[in-house]
């Protein structure tokens, strides 16, 4: 029934930056935790980014660890990846992701098992 969709992809140079943001229809999924994963050209799903249902706690991959912030906008139902010193291996398909399996005091989830709603992606091109 709800949706999330996924904007603010695109082309950008090496070193550049650009924020993706996931609108969720509805508020039930700013009270749950949520999370970035991204697909690179013929890889599978890898987890980026997690936050907390509250927003006061993140999780990163190795990856993107100091260049890459994950927020979300609970008033706003939508949860935002700001993406700094962007690199060609960052050039990927952005999905965002939300999970209703956990309570709300949950921690931020880093599995692809642990999300049951997706968005259908927005494509990041890094490039020069």
């Amino acid at each position: 029934q709800a949706l999330l969709a996924e904007s603010g992809g695109g082309p950008v140079q090496v070193g550049g930056s650009l924020r993706v943001s996931c609108a969720a229809s509805g508020d039930i999924f700013s009270k749950y935790p949520m999370g970035w994963f991204r697909q690179a050209p013929g890889k599978g799903r890898d987890f980026v980014a997690a936050i907390s249902w509250a927003g006061s706690i993140t999780q990163y991959a190795d990856s993107v660890k100091g260049r890459f912030t994950i927020s979300r906008d609970n008033g706003k139902n939508t949860l935002y990846l700001q993406m700094n010193t962007l690199k060609p291996e960052d050039t990927a398909i952005y999905y965002c992701a939300a999970t209703t399996k956990y309570g709300v005091g949950a921690a931020p989830k880093l599995r692809e098992s642990d999300y049951d709603f997706w968005g259908q992606g927005t494509q990041v091109t890094v490039s020069g």
